[in-house]
């Protein structure tokens, strides 16, 4: 079947390269459908448990998963005339931006703050008017200060630092919002300085850059490989024909997955790059042919050897590609799994490429355009005075086989002790650049204030009027103060701390009233004054109204995923040394969608990473029809894998969405090499029985295309390393790093290994 299909393009080149363009053409239009999406919820089904409790949470206490905090600082103080007045005037401005949810903006100048007037509670916001004077200023700053509610959420604690919350609609774009308010901000003026953080700044604004830079990062990735590839082959055809085959396979994936309705998330952003390297397997069909050519002189017969020769490693190397893409699948991460199919997709159009494009622009080339660039490449016969350096390489291997081996087992045993100390962890905010406004703005307002990142407890009891209860919100109180243990809380919020508050207020804002009523009847009236005298929202967000449940806030001073599983073993233990009859804790919230994101990334991963190991195994088996030599092939890419992941422990890189799915993705990728390498290697053995002299040849010949594969490879994804988004950079660090370690190791490694289990292999004329 395989070579009906060359032979038919070989017969008919110009009929396969009209064909391929005219399907190219149906895949390109439907570009103008194309979709993104960048939102983390998305990441996880809408079935998934986590998303449907986190909407019900949202509805249940009225609650924004969506909120910029816009953070005003004044070396000076805030307290002043000028400063109050830009507060005002921002939140002003604020509440005419289109998709800002207006009613429930937060700032000083409409927070509620509870005074007590001759009728009983008078709710106002904070800053009701600009105060003038030393007294007004002076007794807006100990009403602020005596508020407890109100320090670390609305004003620092050393007064210079104060924050705007501004809830926008699920459709909005944080990153256009935040560009709106920055025009508010750029006419103010100094002293103040401005930052703006949160996750829908973050997550837009990653998206918008997200294309920017692989906008910019393809092009250049591919500029990088074109220049690449002429000085390997010094031929413009050869060229554009692997990047003809790399853009085929980039429309018809991305084509495809647009018409298909998938949006284009952080994952298929990348698939550009992917499909590009992977492309550059067909090198060693050039490489083959290049070879062929110098040896027969006729243009079909070298194109039809070389195809010979070729179809079935590049089968094999282009299949467990695919699979390791496709084992994605597996996962619960929508992203990743539209990505690994797509890639996978991908990689069989650069299959179906291989097999006809290429061999029919290799037949419609010229043929004296063939031998100027043939008098520019290096082939040198195996003799002793011209040895290439890669039969030098392949002589030292066997040579020093013994010395090899040992090596790379004591790096093997150091890599385990270094992937036993990975940490897992993911934190969209470190998906900048530790210099980036984003990143900047997200540390300060962490310092400054409770924290730019939520997370909620909702206590929940059949019980009606529970949260009335002196007893239950004494335990909440108590909760609370068990959870500020920790350095990375920076404030919690309550509804025990509206009580406690209300309580001092009619008491003549005594401090030592800052405590629960011993009396129930008594909390039903204070939260009965305070939903007559506030906003709705006031209590709507931490408290129900048969008050059955009820809502710890906790501002977070971090991202990580690693705090909010923290928080859950805290609460876990609290209730279980203190149990509270008829009721129970349950977490929620942004920080906590994160931390189930990031533990399904690793178990999505690891399950996958494992089913890649089985079906490339499993297929390295069946190609060989040999247990023994389907492991021995797969020995170099698995060194690979764990040094890579070994070198992850050992500098501290957290093992995040990047880093688990490069771990399944290599897999595919970096197999192709050891498969190139043992199926040249045993068709070599059919015409030279010496064992060692065929392992030589190997190195030197299929491994020149190995290693010009590796180098395109490597070079296609080194360019992202000086992408601005880190996610890029890691991908761009350790696809280079993996590429090359496997392709040392199958050239290096490889040959030794088959020599010194030779035995065990029943090596016999090559088989």
């Amino acid at each position: 079947m395989i070579r009906r299909i060359f032979g038919f393009s070989v017969e008919r080149p110009k009929l396969v390269i009209l064909l391929t363009l005219i399907v190219t053409c149906f895949f390109l239009w439907q570009f103008p459908k194309i979709r993104t999406d960048t939102d983390p919820k998305h990441m996880l089904p809408t079935t998934s448990p986590v998303r449907v409790y986190n909407d019900e949470v949202d509805r249940l206490f009225s609650l924004h998963a969506d909120t910029i905090v816009l953070g005003i600082s004044n070396k000076e103080g805030i307290i002043n005339p000028n400063t109050l007045k830009k507060i005002a005037l921002i939140t002003e401005s604020v509440l005419k931006i289109k998709g800002v949810i207006t009613q429930d903006v937060l700032s000083l100048s409409t927070v509620n703050d509870v005074i007590v007037k001759e009728d009983g509670l008078q709710v106002r916001p904070s800053l009701d008017k600009i105060p003038e004077t030393k007294d007004e200023l002076a007794f807006m700053k100990k009403a602020l200060y005596d508020n407890p509610m109100l320090v670390d959420r609305f004003i620092s604690k050393d007064g210079n630092t104060s924050a705007i919350y501004i809830p926008i609609e699920p459709a909005a774009n944080g990153k256009a919002i935040a560009d709106l308010i920055r025009k508010i901000l750029k006419d103010l003026g100094p002293p103040e300085e401005y930052y703006l953080a949160g996750d829908p700044i973050a997550r837009d604004t990653f998206g918008a850059q997200m294309f920017m830079q692989m906008g910019l990062f393809s092009p250049i990735s591919g500029m990088v490989m074109c220049i690449a590839l002429f000085l390997m082959f010094r031929n413009y055809t050869l060229v554009f024909t692997n990047m003809g085959v790399a853009m085929i396979s980039i429309l018809w994936s991305l084509g495809l997955l647009i018409g298909m309705g998938f949006p284009v998330h952080i994952m298929s952003s990348m698939m550009p790059v992917f499909l590009m390297a992977i492309s550059t397997d067909t090198v060693h069909i050039f490489n083959e042919f290049y070879f062929r050519f110098r040896e027969v002189k006729d243009k079909r017969k070298a194109v039809l050897e070389t195809m010979n020769t070729i179809a079935k490693p590049v089968f094999y190397s282009d299949l467990t590609t695919a699979v390791g893409f496709a084992s994605l699948a597996t996962v619960t991460i929508v992203p990743v799994k539209v990505f690994g199919l797509f890639v996978a997709f991908g990689t069989f159009v650069i299959l179906l490429m291989s097999y006809t494009f290429v061999p029919a622009i290799l037949m419609v080339m010229k043929e004296s355009a063939i031998q100027r660039a043939l008098k520019r490449e290096d082939i040198k016969e195996d003799k002793a005075k011209g040895m290439t350096w890669l039969v030098k390489l392949g002589s030292l291997s066997l040579s020093k086989r013994s010395a090899i081996l040992k090596i790379g087992l004591i790096l093997i045993v150091l890599s385990v002790i270094g992937v036993s100390r990975i940490h897992v962890n993911n934190n969209m905010v470190s998906w900048f650049k530790a210099k980036s406004e984003i990143r900047r703005s997200d540390k300060i307002l962490n310092k400054e204030l409770g924290g730019t990142s939520l997370a909620y407890f909702v206590l929940d009891s059949d019980k009606e009027d529970f949260i009335k209860e002196p007893s239950t919100l004494r335990y909440i109180e108590a909760l609370q103060r068990q959870l500020e243990h920790n350095p990375l809380v920076g404030k919690t919020t309550s509804v025990a701390d509206y009580v406690k508050h209300i309580n001092r207020v009619l008491h003549q804002n005594d401090p030592k009233f800052e405590v629960i009523p011993d009396s129930k009847g008594e909390i039903a009236q204070y939260l009965f004054l305070m939903e007559m005298s506030a906003r709705p929202n006031d209590l709507n967000n931490v408290v129900d109204y048969p008050f059955k449940r009820a809502n710890i806030w906790i501002q977070l001073k971090s991202w990580d995923a690693g705090v909010m599983r923290k928080l859950i073993q805290t609460v876990q233990k609290y209730t279980l040394n203190h149990p509270l009859p008829e009721a129970k804790f349950k977490p929620a919230g942004i920080a906590y969608f994160n931390m189930v994101w990031n533990d399904e990334v690793l178990r999505g991963m690891i399950s996958s990473f494992l089913a890649s190991l089985i079906l490339v195994l499993g297929l390295l088996i069946f190609e060989y029809r040999s247990l023994k030599w389907g492991i021995i092939s797969f020995i170099p890419l698995l060194a690979t894998i764990i040094i890579i992941y070994g070198m992850v422990g050992w500098i501290g890189k957290d093992f995040d969405m990047p880093i688990a799915v490069l771990s399944t993705l290599s897999l595919g990728m970096a197999i192709d090499f050891a498969i190139h390498f043992v199926s040249r290697f045993k068709q070599r053995c059919k015409e030279t029985p010496n064992l060692e002299e065929a392992l030589v040849w190997t190195v030197g010949r299929p491994g020149k295309g190995i290693m010009r594969n590796a180098i395109l490879f490597a070079l296609g994804f080194a360019v992202m390393m000086f992408a601005s988004l880190t996610p890029y950079i890691t991908v761009g660090i350790f696809m280079a790093l993996i590429m090359a370690l496997s392709s040392v190791a199958t050239l290096i490694y490889l040959p030794a290994l088959i020599v010194n289990f030779k035995k065990s292999l029943f090596f016999k004329g090559g088989e």
